[in-house]
């Protein structure tokens, strides 16, 4: 009867102690993995925002809202067809392409690759139906030419009320596929269907996590979700709830913690696994010590009741299970320890991430009014040294024009990223350009360049905001002063317009060396700079295209022949109304 009750005693303590141990472990696990899981969730949820403009940019596109109603013009598509080329090569994006109100793609920015959409019947897809029935339409799935997967992003062009048809976005989210490997687990997505459509395993693609109904096996069918695939159950069975928001499954037979959150605006859910081998482990840790734990004081305990012989031993028993038991408590509290390090080292790096952005952008917008202010101060100075106190108070006027700006900019800085006022005033091009001829006058001397102003009217007004078109033309002008620095022969700058349609092309040329190819492809992406380190941080055309944007117009770059480089500023006329 005591051995059995012994037995009991013992059995009791190893499954309490194992108990414990799992549920601390998981606690721990699954707090390391909600760190994980809203890094990848901002990441993913980032990059399928990214190009949420990108359709409903061609909206503003005359050529292609007028090329719905003539498709069949040859010359009209061929021009179209490169203008969609080009605005997907600058956007990064994986494809862009026009479909007609009957499915038909009938544009595509790889019009001339195999595998192309151009030309086909797309009806079938969700996203062509929803965009048509509703404005928008989201689908990812299997490219139907290209067998290749991506998230399709649609915006219905509409027209006095009605659409004229639709544009798509095609996004390629391998790149994400690539940096989940780089985590410790299996991290996978699923969509409506419980379909995973993107893991870091590729064994585990296209699979649902249960059999898929009859219903929903015919509908992805007929939109072609997911190809060929057999749509195998991955065998995936939830076990228990976890302390918080994660839960234990099993797939394929192996246990894991899932950890889950949705994205996509609700539409997919996010999902990490983390193996519970080393909590397992840890449990059988706990669990033998706790029965070693319990057998020593019982039979301590015994050899108390049947002899008083036995008390030393006893106490040394106990101070043995003491030593073990503070050494478990030291191995729990460097553990802790070490977990609450590696969540503070998150956190650090991310507020160094936003602290480096912030003042990346920072120093680039104040740079230039900066440059100007301390050329403009010393002009001052030695004018009131020299007694010519007229022309050092028309600087002094300047300085104070200069420091608005500054504060205009640090206003602008925090507005950056908001949508932009639907009421643009009016700028007249000459008097801005001609005010920063004067700015940039020293450095135009001393580089020996020729500013023309020659093809600019005098009475041409753009649609815009002053302040802000000025920060253009600063950064476009200071980038041709610098792509002449060191530069032989005559060095000339030409700033030139023309109108057409109700809108205004201003050219910014330089004669200057030719733009890489590699580099001209990703010029207004962040971070992209020519410039030798320290004199240049890849921020300016950026900036400058996402202002130009605001104004309904676009910012382009391209080479001369032989040499040379030009900045084209495309934006509509001042309207009649403006002030």
């Amino acid at each position: 009867m005591r051995t059995a009750t012994a037995a009991l005693l013992i059995g009791l303590a190893a499954w309490t102690g194992s108990w414990l141990a799992m549920r601390q472990g998981l606690a721990a696990l699954e707090q390391v993995a909600a760190q994980r899981l809203e890094v990848a969730a901002t990441r993913l949820d980032a990059q399928l925002a990214r190009f949420d403009f990108l359709p409903s940019l061609l909206e503003t596109s005359p050529e292609v809202m007028q090329f719905f109603a003539h498709p069949e013009d040859g010359q009209r598509a061929y021009g179209v067809n490169l203008y969609l080329q080009s605005l997907n090569a600058i956007a990064g994006s994986d494809n862009l392409y026009l479909v007609d109100r009957g499915g038909t793609a009938i544009a595509a920015a790889d019009f001339a690759l195999p595998g192309t959409p151009y030309g086909r019947d797309l009806s079938y897809r969700p996203y062509v139906r929803d965009a048509l029935a509703s404005g928008r339409g989201h689908f990812y799935g299997l490219g139907v030419t290209t067998a290749r997967a991506g998230y399709y992003l649609s915006y219905a062009l509409p027209s006095q009320g009605t659409a004229l048809g639709l544009a798509t976005v095609k996004v390629d989210l391998a790149g994400m596929e690539q940096e989940w490997r780089q985590l410790p687990g299996p991290v996978l997505v699923v969509d409506e269907h419980q379909v995973a459509i993107l893991s870091s395993r590729d064994d585990w693609r296209w699979r649902p996590l249960v059999a898929l109904t009859d219903e929903a096996r015919a509908e992805a069918a007929a939109a072609r979700r997911y190809g060929p695939s057999s749509l195998a159950p991955l065998g995936w069975r939830d076990r228990a709830e976890g302390d918080g928001q994660a839960r234990r499954v099993r797939v394929d037979g192996r246990p894991w913690l899932a950890s889950t959150r949705q994205v996509h605006q609700g539409r997919w859910q996010l999902i990490l696994l983390d193996d519970e081998a080393a909590v397992r482990a840890s449990a059988r840790n706990w669990a033998f010590s706790a029965a070693l734990a319990m057998a020593l004081l019982l039979a301590a305990g015994a050899l108390l009741a049947a002899r008083r012989r036995a008390i030393r031993q006893h106490l040394a028993s106990r101070a043995a299970l003491q030593r073990a038991h503070d050494a478990l408590e030291r191995k729990v509290a460097e553990r802790t320890a070490a977990l609450q390090a590696a969540q503070d080292e998150l956190v650090h790096a991310g507020k160094l991430a936003v602290l480096g952005q912030l003042s990346a952008g920072l120093v680039h917008e104040l740079n230039q009014p900066l440059a100007a202010l301390q050329t403009v101060s010393d002009n001052a100075d030695q004018l009131i040294q020299r007694n010519r106190l007229d022309e050092a108070r028309a600087n002094l006027a300047r300085i104070g024009r200069l420091v608005g700006r500054l504060k205009r900019l640090s206003s602008q800085l925090r507005l950056f990223a908001s949508k932009p006022a639907d009421i643009l005033g009016s700028v007249e091009l000459l008097r801005l350009v001609q005010e920063l001829q004067q700015q940039l006058a020293p450095r135009l001397q001393e580089g020996g360049i020729v500013l023309s102003l020659e093809g600019l009217p005098a009475a041409l007004a753009v649609a815009g905001d002053e302040s802000r078109m000025e920060q253009v033309l600063a950064n476009l002008l200071g980038n041709a002063i610098d792509a002449l620095q060191g530069w032989p022969g005559p060095r000339r700058i030409e700033v030139a317009a023309t109108v057409e349609g109700g809108r205004a092309r201003v050219a910014i040329r330089n004669n200057g060396p030719l733009i890489a190819d590699t580099v001209l492809a990703r010029m207004f992406q962040p971070f992209i700079t020519t410039k030798p380190a320290g004199k240049g941080m890849g921020l300016g055309l950026m900036v400058s295209a996402h202002l130009v944007r605001e104004f309904g117009g676009t910012l382009s770059a391209h080479n001369l022949a032989p040499t040379g480089a030009e900045f084209v500023i495309d934006l509509p006329l001042r309207r009649a109304d403006a002030p």
